[in-house]
């Protein structure tokens, strides 16, 4: 039976300077599910314990409409134990002044920040008499409003990109330097010279780093197909709480989960690549008119379980597939055996759970059809394929539940969907889920 397993014992360790392409394909096989005759149970104890964050934020730095220290503020009061900020392409680590009448916070932000932090505040006047405030840095921000074991924030950039006319957006959390966009011939090669550059920096630095894409449907710049190739880049989101990016898909495009099934069929069954899993994040720009419409904090998250919350730990603990992704819903434990999967959700009163099972078999037709346009000519978009790739294999009513193999599984995940509306959702009418990560079944080949 294939088993999740922490990559790198021993991580913090130097590790001798590598080629880009081999680093990758050796924290791929790091981070591989190998086999093992005993269970792994994700759950508490008392040498490791759940840890919520979000590893998708903006503010003022970049298109957020709030200041740093605000935007932690409003995690930490709300029980996150970890907050990446991801601003695009730009680290908060320079000097750098802002006018609040002029930003996009305006001058509301400006008074919200002096009521939170009246004595923290430094502001000058510039030659044409308008006041500027200086934008705290990540250090300072970590430094009033870190505490060691408690809340966490990670120096962190989306790093924002593109092929022609297609956004390709990647997120590069515990950064030691900016990671600059590096460009390419095609999507496929942005994402592939980015998560190179990410790997770079990884083993220059000796810390552990990780690399995602972020919403592959908005403007739909990013397919299954390209995606799926793509070496040392095992994270995507899943899940965003922008309300503009394209979660569902259209009558054209895959929805994210789709995209998840394809990908993870491809690359374990065909392209002999590792695991691709899944995130919830935020996305979150706007801060003031909560809840509302906009791309807003609270939608989206991860919950990783850890011996401690460092950033190399958890980054560690999520390439080990030991976190899950939500929206709302809270697990308990996730177990992994010989047998199969089992997961079960720390209940909420009077919330009803349905845990539906979602895998590919062996023998699945693995011809894709490209998406035509009213020409005749073929889109950008994730090719469509038979409903055998990513089908549902067991569906149970309950706050627990469990999918036995059968043996000709090449993977499976779960979905926890509850009767409980989400609070400011990003699309309306949307339930609090959460997304276990998958495993490798017994049907996938070895790598």
């Amino acid at each position: 039976m294939n088993l999740l397993k922490l990559p790198f014992p021993g991580t913090r360790m130097k590790r001798a300077m590598l080629p880009v392409c081999l680093l990758a394909l050796c924290l791929s096989a790091a981070n591989s599910i190998t086999e093992a005759a005993d269970p792994v149970e994700l759950k508490e104890t008392d040498q490791q314990k759940w840890y919520k964050g979000n590893l998708h934020t903006h503010s003022l730095w970049s298109d957020g409409d709030d200041y740093l220290e605000m935007i932690a503020d409003w995690y930490k009061t709300r029980g996150y134990d970890f907050l990446s900020f991801t601003d695009h392409n730009v680290l908060s680590t320079s000097e750098r002044w802002t006018v609040p009448e002029k930003n996009k916070g305006k001058l509301h932000a400006y008074e919200e920040l002096k009521k939170r932090f009246p004595d923290w505040i430094e502001e000058r006047t510039n030659k044409d008499g308008q006041i500027e405030v200086r934008l705290r840095t990540f250090e300072e921000v970590s430094e009033k409003l870190g505490e060691p074991g408690k809340f966490l924030l990670i120096l962190s950039e989306e790093v924002t990109d593109r092929y022609k006319n297609m956004p390709v957006h990647m997120n590069a959390t515990n950064l030691h330097s900016l990671l600059t966009p590096r460009g390419g011939q095609s999507v496929y090669e942005v994402m592939q010279n980015n998560t190179n550059a990410l790997l770079a920096q990884r083993e220059r630095s000796g810390k552990s780093m990780m690399i995602h894409l972020n919403h592959p449907n908005f403007h739909y710049g990013v397919t299954a197909e390209e995606l799926m190739k793509v070496i040392g880049e095992n994270f995507f989101e899943v899940y965003n709480g922008h309300p503009g990016v394209n979660k569902k898909g259209d009558e054209a495009h895959a929805s994210t989960e789709r995209i998840w099934d394809i990908i993870l069929t491809k690359r374990l069954a065909e392209l002999k690549l590792p695991m691709m899993y899944g995130l919830g994040t935020d996305d979150g720009h706007n801060y003031h008119k909560i809840p509302s419409r906009a791309s807003e904090p609270g939608r989206g998250w991860v919950v990783v379980l850890s011996e401690t919350l460092e950033p190399e730990a958890l980054v560690d603990a999520m390439e080990a597939g030991r976190f899950y992704a939500s929206s709302g819903v809270k697990l308990k434990s996730v177990t992994y055996s010989d047998k199969g999967v089992q997961v079960e959700v720390d209940p909420e009163e009077g919330v009803d759970y349905t845990i539906e099972f979602i895998g590919t078999r062996e023998g699945y037709p693995k011809r894709g059809i490209p998406v035509l346009d009213s020409k005749g000519q073929e889109q950008h978009a994730t090719k469509r394929y038979s409903n055998k790739i990513g089908e549902t294999l067991k569906t149970v009513k309950g706050p627990s539940a469990s999918y036995d193999f059968d043996g000709n599984e090449i993977y499976v995940r779960a979905v926890v969907h509850s009767s409980k509306l989400h609070p400011n959702p990003a699309q309306l009418g949307e339930v609090e889920r959460a997304w276990v990560q998958p495993v490798v079944g017994p049907a996938a080949p070895k790598q």
